[in-house]
């Protein structure tokens, strides 16, 4: 049950009945429940009583009921601010963002480097409701004292002060204004009848900033695929399937070989990848959000690009070519753990834009970096910009790469090319990454469950701690390299890898699980997830090179990992919790010993394949268990007011 409160106190531009027009806007944009209060006493009794989300306004907004819609169903966080441009009116409060959060709140001449002010209106996760009612008997007392400006600023301003991590929703292509008066009003409720509202919201259905190729080859005419799944009743997770199934038919034909195949493979794969765009522009046409969707479109996103992988080291191998799976194998662990970094500096930087440097402390060359990269950012089209967003080698220039190489040069050129960029790439943000980290100094993995997103199982929470996580992980996966490379050699000259190698691999990797119980509060240690991915995958390769399993099968139990991996890092984006059947995955250490004992038992292949099944089973039953049982099961357990989840931070 969603509850909007629209407070009538405030200015409303000369409109006696402003308060109850905007509460039925609320209840066209899909409100369970409106109503319009007189003072913030009156709306902290009804946040006390509420067991859903909140939207509380003020009487002074003018804007589309799209607006309203948006903000109600932002997917950002639990607790989203409407934030303007328009110049401040007296005793409105200025906002600063960074990233997308409201990190400062303050009167607008007082409050450095302001970047909007305060729409207005905000949405206010179940969460922090305890807070939103303190925040408001607290600007209510104060009131009575001391007015300071509209009773929504007061309590926006509160609520703030008491730490509650609050995303910024801004206004583009749609109107939404405060007024004071009621030629301010007319002229906003001029300027919303102005503009086509449909329109407006298709438009706004592709992400305002994307990379080169998505934004000049797809989003382009993306929307009208969006309008028409949208007509039909597709929903984004039917376009996903739909996307799943072109990128499987286009690894199929990678896989086939010949000039036409491939070329209809690569039509296929950019197809496919169109519409892994409109199922994100359908959820944000549709408002359609959901946990799930967020969840099966990240997973969906890596299962696809690595099953044409494997067509294409299969395509490749077909045609003669020996190590094709092999090159399909390091295309996969090289895209796996950049992603991990990936991941985890983006939630370094969330984290940073939460606690801000002071001023003092922007010199150095990563405070240069910075400020150079933020630079760069806002001069949104220019070279520099496009050349910043596409040497990283996103999703859509990898797509595009695939499909243009395999159909002009065959699979093989296509996989190489992948490593290629994708390597140069890894070593680009890897480098600069790290001297920005160093200067954030921010400890992200003291913020989360580090046991469960370094993956730990049993014996790592059992061995003697040592400090220093990031240089034992990095050591154990040198290591695991290494073995790896001693296994090629050995096996090329016709030899078999001795059962002690694979112990000195073993021991060296399970020198990364001394750091399990270590604070991770280095400014680097956001690596350590991404470097026990690398060493995990790079030893159980080696064991299979060592065992001479068919490389087909390395490559599938190395995807099966990835599932699980990715698993863990969606869930952290997405807010929710660890897979329950989490504990049953035996944990990094745990999934390497079992390999190691097989290797050195001579069934390495035995060992990849029954193990690979196992944890497919067991992902496939945590996704059932996560998305399907235990949500049937708390539809029908009533949770208590302030039950959900709390805001991060």
């Amino acid at each position: 049950m969603t509850l909007a409160i629209v407070l009538a106190a405030e200015a409303a531009g000369g409109a006696d009945d402003a308060g109850e027009r905007l509460a039925g806007q609320w209840r066209r944009a899909g409100v369970t429940e409106a109503r319009v209060v007189a003072d913030l006493s009156e709306l902290a009794a009804l946040v006390a009583a509420a067991t859903g989300p909140v939207l509380v306004s003020g009487a002074d907004l003018v804007a589309h009921t799209a607006v309203l819609k948006h903000l109600a169903t932002s997917p950002v966080g639990p607790t989203v601010a409407l934030v303007l441009t328009d110049p401040p009116a007296p005793g409105q409060v200025a906002v600063r963002e960074e990233r997308g959060q409201v990190v400062a709140v303050g009167a607008p001449g007082e409050l450095a480097d302001a970047t909007g002010i305060f729409g207005g209106a905000l949405r206010v996760g179940v969460g922090d409701l305890p807070a939103l009612v303190d925040a408001a008997r607290s600007a209510a007392t104060a009131a009575g004292s001391a007015p300071a400006g509209p009773a929504v600023d007061r309590l926006f301003a509160d609520l703030a002060a008491r730490g509650t991590l609050t995303f910024a929703h801004r206004v583009r292509l749609l109107v939404a204004h405060r007024v004071v008066d009621p030629a301010g009003r007319a002229a906003a409720e001029a300027a919303v009848a102005a503009v086509d509202e449909d329109k407006a919201e298709l438009r706004l259905s592709v992400k305002e900033r994307d990379d080169f190729f998505t934004t000049f080859f797809v989003s382009t005419w993306s929307p009208y695929v969006t309008k028409a799944a949208a007509r039909i009743g597709l929903g984004p997770t039917a376009v996903t399937m739909i996307s799943v199934a072109f990128a499987v038919a286009a690894a199929v034909l990678f896989g086939v070989g010949g000039r036409p195949a491939l070329v209809a493979g690569a039509v296929l794969l950019y197809l496919g990848f169109v519409l892994d765009c409109v199922d994100g522009q359908l959820a944000r046409y549709t408002r359609h959000f959901s946990a799930w969707g967020g969840w099966l479109d990240t997973m969906a996103d890596r299962a696809k690009e690595y099953v044409v992988y494997a067509g294409l080291g299969y395509g490749a191998t077909h045609a003669g070519f020996r190590y094709g799976w092999a090159l399909a194998i390091a295309a996969m662990t090289l895209q796996t753990v950049r992603h991990m970094t990936d991941t985890w500096y983006g939630v370094l930087h969330d984290e940073a834009a939460r606690r801000p440097r002071p001023a003092e402390d922007a010199g150095g060359i990563g405070g240069k970096l910075n400020a150079a990269s933020t630079k760069v950012q806002a001069d949104t089209g220019s070279v520099s910009y496009w050349l910043k967003r596409t040497v990283v080698f996103p999703i859509g220039e990898r797509w595009a790469l695939m499909a243009l190489a395999a159909a002009l040069f065959g699979p093989l050129v296509a996989l190489c090319a992948v490593l290629v960029w994708g390597t140069l790439a890894f070593a680009y943000t890897g480098a600069l990454r790290t001297l920005r980290a160093r200067w954030m100094r921010v400890p992200v993995l003291t913020t989360v469950d580090a046991t469960l997103h370094r993956d730990d199982g049993p014996l790592a929470r059992t061995m003697p701690v040592v400090r220093g996580p990031l240089a034992l992980a990095v050591f154990g996966a040198s290591g695991a390299g290494a073995l790896l490379l001693w296994a090629l050699v050995t096996v090329h000259a016709g030899h078999r890898l001795p059962g002690w190698a694979v112990t000195i691999g073993l021991v060296v990797l399970l020198s990364g699980a001394q750091g399990a119980r270590a604070a991770h509060a280095g400014p680097l240690d956001w690596l350590v997830p991404a470097a026990l991915r690398a060493g995990e995958y790079l030893f159980a390769i080696a064991v299979g090179v060592a065992g001479r399993a068919p490389a087909w099968l390395i490559f599938g139990y190395v995807f099966v990992l990835t599932l699980h991996h990715y698993d863990l890092t969606a869930r952290l984006e997405k807010r929710q919790a660890a897979p329950p059947l989490h504990a049953a995955t035996l944990g990094w250490e745990g999934r390497s010993a079992v390999l190691a004992v097989a290797s050195i038992a001579g069934i390495a292949s035995i060992a990849l394949a029954t193990l690979g099944t196992y944890l497919l089973v067991v992902f496939v039953a945590s996704v059932v268990l996560a998305w399907v049982v235990l949500p049937a099961r708390a539809r029908r357990t009533p949770v208590p007011v302030g039950g959900g989840d709390r805001s991060p931070g």
